[in-house]
């Protein structure tokens, strides 16, 4: 989110303030002509699944050594050094980086569940003074945040991170919530009259109004104190003062290419790649309060159309600012991987579609580690499918972005990222497991390595044991503890090929997922079963009859060595560089026949996989795949031109190995082929 977009975002003058009140009386309207009709329906309507509160579902395993590597670098350090932090004006310092006033609270969002998971007791610390200074400090009409006794704008956006945060830790600790509770509700009382008024509008708040939803869903669900009719007035007036998702996700109006040459019939900023990445809940957040299944049905087309006609293989889509279509090096933003994966939890949980689970997943384990190097000190602004340096580019292809920002370091092109980065790993862990809404089961959504201790309707405490090296692993073994008889569920990804499951000891018998689920019927004291969920190495058709390779959740590429310069250096935390790293080995390979690709399970020394896991030569798992040497231009010396059609082999076919994209950082991920003679 560049300096100068948000800039341009929030200029007040006439016709701004003239569109501000036309727009909060037709909302007024609307609002009150949406209880008509087919949204008749009074209060919120429930979700297919239930999240499960902050800290009861944590990471074991390798997952837990990924999320000790995060806490060890960059995210676990911002507070002590990084001014956005350290100072930033959310607890009385003086630094934040635009009016929009998010740093602090996206800082505060992502490391609320970073030091719960952990029990770290250095950033809960860190956290709850933030959340004390906070509502210590909520002014008399109900504000909250840094503009308290200043003269600084107030526009309501850059609180919503902060109202995630607190939410979760009045879940993680429930006695919180006197204090957060009434606060929210004292704001909300604001917001409302603001709204109606016209006020705290901006473009970002006008298209990113869903995370307020949410907010004020989470207290109708849990502690309205009597205000539902204010909370559904104010989600219904964030919605209608806000940009219209269900026409954005029209297929007739969604961009089918790289957007810089058309024409936006809607606010500039819904085809932002951020906001897209958050919009995706706007309408199954809608839906609680409508009951439309239109919007349930425009949320899940939406979906649908950003990854057809913008999706990478590494499970995210092509955002350089803007969506960028479907060539190989045009960039994804940091942020906008990680809210999609939040965005495709909350889908999950309200549609029960495993499509979204299955995405998320695959964005978690490729395009996330990605984009950070393996110490998890250094990040991108943008990432490429095929990317042979990271470096100051010049030229380079991102239309909207700078030259800089797919270097990896402190907070190359636009701080945001920096910041809200922390959210990723945390967020997909505590949303691992979700609950039917009875409450009388369990659900196993992301596979992975992980316990969980939750306590089911009828009073049954069940404890939960996932022991597994997956996606470096085709194998789960899971234990269970509960008091009483229920019914588990474990999601079986849609990638899985002849899978099976064996219970207690027996003989093992295919899976038979319903809607994505496997259901596992336990008995009151000890249940254990093992999955074995084998894929088939499968190759994905993309632009200029190139080709991707996949094989369950992972995305592989070719992973191209690499030198490595320091361009800047902290002053205050040596460890925060900024780094370029150019190839130094021939990238420009064609790939072969398909069918004689190689898939190669290797097994970890002592069974622990090592730590970092996401960087070049660790994981376990490759591919062999036959391959020539091609011609294949650059732009400059910085990207490769797209694959070139139809490429003649310039040397001898010979085994090329492909990684696991996410612990490569310079790549090639979609390949030309060659016909053998």
């Amino acid at each position: 989110m560049p300096l100068a977009m948000v800039s341009e975002g929030v200029e007040d003058g006439p016709f701004t303030m003239f569109k501000a009140l036309l727009v909060s009386l037709l909302a007024c309207f609307t609002a009150h002509s949406a209880v008509s009709g087919q949204t008749a329906a009074s209060g919120l309507a429930p979700k297919k699944f239930l999240n499960i509160p902050l800290g009861q579902v944590k990471p074991a395993g390798w997952l837990r050594d990924q999320l000790i590597v995060q806490t060890n670098g960059l995210a676990g350090h911002e507070h002590d050094f990084y001014d956005y932090v350290a100072q930033t004006d959310w607890v009385g310092g003086n630094s934040y980086y635009s009016n929009l006033e998010e740093a602090g609270s996206y800082w505060f969002n992502g490391m609320v569940p970073n030091g719960i998971l952990l029990d770290d007791p250095t950033i809960m610390s860190q956290v709850q003074q933030f959340l004390d200074y906070v509502l210590d400090h909520q002014d008399s009409t109900g504000w909250l945040g840094p503009e308290v006794n200043t003269t600084k704008p107030r526009y309501l956006w850059g609180r919503y991170p902060f109202f995630f945060g607190a939410i979760q830790m009045v879940e993680a600790n429930s006695s919180l919530a006197t204090r957060v509770v009434p606060a929210l509700h004292k704001f909300v009382s604001l917001a409302n009259t603001m709204l109606h008024n016209g006020e705290g509008l901006e473009d970002w708040t006008r298209t990113r109004w869903e995370d307020f939803v949410i907010t004020l869903q989470w207290l109708y669900d849990f502690y309205p104190e009597g205000n539902e009719d204010l909370l559904i007035d104010t989600m219904k007036m964030l919605k209608y003062t806000g940009d219209p998702w269900e026409d954005v996700f029209k297929p007739e109006y969604f961009p089918q290419t790289a957007v810089e040459h058309l024409q936006n019939p809607f606010p500039v900023l819904t085809w932002h790649g951020v906001n897209m990445a958050e919009g995706l809940k706007a309408l199954p957040s809608t839906y609680r309060f409508t009951h439309n299944q239109s919007d349930l049905d425009a949320a899940s087309t939406g979906w649908d159309l950003l990854f057809q006609y913008h999706g990478r293989p590494s499970g995210i889509y092509a955002a350089d600012e803007y969506l960028a279509g479907l060539e190989a090096v045009r960039g994804t933003e940091l942020c906008l991987v990680v809210e999609t994966m939040f965005s495709g939890s909350y889908l999950y949980q309200v549609i029960g579609d495993p499509k979204f689970a299955d995405r998320v997943e695959r964005i978690t384990y490729n395009a996330l580690p990605a984009t950070l190097t393996g110490d998890m000190w250094s990040r991108q602004y943008l990432q490429q499918q095929n990317q042979i340096a990271a470096k100051n580019m010049t030229p380079n292809p991102f239309p909207e972005d700078g030259p800089y920002s797919n270097v990896f370091g402190l907070e190359p092109n636009y701080p945001c990222c920096t910041v809200n980065h922390p959210q990723g790993w945390p967020k997909f862990i505590s949303n691992a497991f979700v609950t039917t809404p009875d409450h009388k089961s369990l659900v196993h959504v992301y596979l992975g390595p992980f316990t969980a201790n939750v306590t089911l309707a009828n009073g049954n405490k069940v404890s939960v044991a996932v022991d597994t090296l997956y996606p470096f692993s085709d194998s789960l073994t899971t234990t269970i503890h509960a008091d009483r008889d229920f019914t588990y569920y474990v999601r079986i990804p849609s990638w899985v090929s002849k899978g099976t499951i064996a219970i207690n000891g027996k003989a093992a018998k295919a899976v038979s997922p319903s809607n994505g689920l496997q259901a596992v019927s336990v008995q009151a004291g000890k249940t254990t079963f093992t999955l074995n969920l084998p894929s088939d190495i499968t190759v994905e058709s993309r632009p200029h009859n190139s080709v991707a390779v996949h094989r369950g959740p992972l995305h592989y590429a070719y992973d191209i060595a690499r030198s490595q310069k320091v361009l800047k250096q902290n002053a205050q935390q040596p460890l925060a560089v900024d780094l370029e790293f150019d190839a130094t080995e021939s990238w420009a390979f064609a790939l072969g026949d398909p069918t004689t690709f190689v898939f190669n399970a290797g097994v970890p020394e002592g069974g622990n996989l090592p730590s970092p896991i996401f960087d070049s030569g660790l994981p376990p798992f490759t591919i062999t795949a036959s391959a020539c040497p091609i011609d294949w231009a650059v732009a400059g010396d910085t990207f490769a031109a797209s694959p070139p059609e139809n490429p003649a082999c310039t040397g001898p076919v010979a085994n090329i190995t492909l990684w696991p994209f996410g612990a490569t950082k310079l790549r090639i991920g979609e390949f030309p082929t060659f016909q053998a003679d």
